[in-house]
């Protein structure tokens, strides 16, 4: 599946009490559900007619669900996230952008109500994730082609099924697709309390990865390296802990990172590159800090460090989908007995088709969930 095939064969028993997530749906690249039917059918939708602040641009509105054709699905919405490629996407500043107008969501999960008659892969009562970004999956339901989307198994606890499609597939190629690592290796990255690093710590330990892991200073600091510890990080530094002096001694007792994972950019991905291995490599899949990735010349000529960019998105048109939809591929290395646990999240509030979180407005319309930083 998308280079998380490997994740699908586990079941995901996830330590968050599961309340009441009804949520959006995708619709804009395999399917027309804007489009007349002989009997239409109303949906809710957050639609963006164009870029913008998503508290501004984003609107509530009902739309008409499209006829299921031979080859559509139409697909009641279970639960969606908001990421942050959702947010970045609304404002115009992702490398992939749907036709405008839009709904907004790129993750989520669904349960098949009907299939067209050419139809072979999922069934009426299966759960399905996009196969690629852009769906949108704001919706209350709608329908999509059949090649646009991913059968998954039904017992993964609902969280985990919603936010399986990008975190989670995005550690799993970095640890696999840079490095040639093996039992014993040590990995750092920093955003180690994302949505993606704390996939990265899961996988790593099952893989049987060493994991340096660092955060932001925060006054529950000792709360979140507790956390991150249980999932399975070795260790838990600070952004300031890393540049202090003594950080020699600590890669003494366990060999240098082969492989660094950045989503910060600016002075915390110098640190990371400072850390590597001889000949290791840097993968950067984010920029939180908006700040550009500096390599010294000597970091690049006496330890040859490598450079790397990853984006999913990119991955996925770099390898062309299995012919047969997939459903349990077999995991490697005992990946399938482990847990990926998603992150905590924000339950949010419906007010009058906007969604309140942390005080503040946030793009939503039926309930859904939204990971905390």
């Amino acid at each position: 599946m998308w280079g998380c095939g490997a994740l699908l064969g586990a079941r995901a028993r996830s330590r968050l009490r599961c309340e009441l997530f009804l949520a959006w749906d995708r619709g804009w690249s395999a399917a027309a559900p804007y489009s007349a039917s002989a009997e239409p059918s109303r949906v809710r939708a957050l639609v963006y007619g164009h870029h913008g602040d998503p508290a501004k641009v984003v609107e509530l509105k009902n739309l008409e669900l499209a006829a299921v054709g031979g080859s559509d699905v139409h697909v009641k919405m279970l639960a969606a996230p908001i990421n942050p490629s959702d947010i970045n996407m609304i404002q115009g500043n992702y490398g992939l952008l749907p036709k405008l107008p839009a709904v907004g969501g790129n993750e989520g999960v669904g349960q098949v109500v009907a299939v067209g008659g050419s139809v072979t892969g999922v069934k009426p009562g299966d759960w399905v994730i996009p196969a690629s970004a852009g769906l949108g999956t704001w919706q209350t339901e709608a329908v999509f082609s059949e090649e646009a989307l991913i059968s998954i198994p039904s017992d993964l606890p609902l969280q985990s099924a919603a936010t399986l499609s990008v975190n989670p597939c995005t550690a799993y190629r970095m640890l696999m697709d840079f490095e040639q690592l093996q039992p014993g290796d040590c990995v750092i990255q920093n955003a180690s309390n994302s949505g993606v690093g704390q996939a990265v710590i899961q996988i790593a330990a099952a893989l049987g990865l060493r994991t340096v892991n660092v955060v932001r200073d925060r006054p529950d600091l000792q709360k979140l390296t507790d956390r991150l510890k249980s999932l399975g990080a070795e260790h838990v530094l600070t952004e300031e802990e890393l540049r202090k002096h003594e950080m020699k001694n600590f890669f003494k007792d366990m060999p240098p990172p082969r492989l660094a994972l950045n989503c910060v950019g600016g002075k915390s991905s110098t640190e990371l590159l400072r850390h590597l291995a001889p000949g290791g490599t840097m993968v950067t899949y984010g920029g939180m800090a908006k700040q550009p990735v500096i390599a010294s010349v000597s970091q690049l000529i006496f330890k040859d460090l490598k450079l790397r960019g990853f984006w999913l998105s990119q991955w996925k048109k770099d390898h062309s989908p299995e012919p047969e939809p997939v459903h349990h591929p077999s995991p490697p290395g005992g990946l399938a007995a482990q847990s990926v646990t998603p992150p905590p999240h924000a339950e949010t509030e419906e007010a009058h088709g906007v969604i309140q979180v942390k005080g503040r407005k946030v793009v939503a319309s039926v309930a859904c969930f939204r990971p905390e930083k």
